[in-house]
């Protein structure tokens, strides 16, 4: 990826934040082996599943198994730790790490079917703090959806030099332009990112 390389070339690292689920399962397979620097960039979730590694629904444990292997596994890896039974300590920890850092350099978005990305969640009660908060994570608990989740914030996703949403099939493509008809509608939080100068739509029938 260009930007991920132009990253290496100015400062000497990168960072690519990616989402779960299976949307990106095919990219994930086919980034391992790009001809990239690995060992200079650094790999995090937009968002995780508040379970251990070896749950069937861990993010975690996705990106490991099918990104972070051939070429790409020499890449850094910031673990949310997720399963702790102390997340308040493991968000506090993400806060600080990447409170530290500067822009990312790629973020890769989702979407569900219910228009969320990241685990900004319409449903949540912890939607307007994730679209509003300075902070870079937080806690949210939707309630369409199982287990607790570490959430990159609105703002924090949109601090990169180039961001993606990435949507598979026509189905979630419907989806995805009713809702980003206009922009920052709460009720579609993809919406929030859809029309950011610096986003862009990445479709796949």
């Amino acid at each position: 990826m260009a930007q991920l390389e132009s990253g290496i070339e100015t400062r000497g690292t990168a960072t690519l934040v990616v989402s779960g689920g299976s949307t990106p399962k095919g990219l994930f397979k086919t980034l391992s082996s790009a001809p990239i620097d690995w060992a200079k960039v650094t790999v995090l979730l937009a968002d995780e599943r508040w379970v251990a590694e070896d749950h069937e629904d861990s993010n975690t444990n996705l990106v490991k198994s099918l990104l972070l292997r051939n070429n790409a596994q020499a890449a850094n890896w910031i673990d949310f730790g997720a399963g702790s039974v102390d997340p308040e300590t493991e968000l506090a920890r993400i806060n600080q790490q990447l409170g530290n850092t500067g822009p990312f350099d790629v973020v890769i978005l989702g979407m569900g079917g219910d228009s969320h990305t990241a685990s900004l969640f319409p449903c949540s009660a912890e939607l307007s703090e994730g679209l509003t908060t300075p902070h870079s994570a937080l806690m949210t608990q939707p309630t369409t959806a199982p287990h607790r989740r570490l959430s990159l914030s609105k703002t924090r996703l949109l601090n990169t030099h180039m961001g993606v949403i990435h949507i598979v099939g026509d189905s979630k493509l419907d989806v995805y332009e009713t809702a980003t008809v206009a922009p920052d509608d709460d009720a579609h939080p993809v919406s929030h990112f859809a029309h950011a100068s610096h986003f862009s739509l990445w479709f796949a029938p």
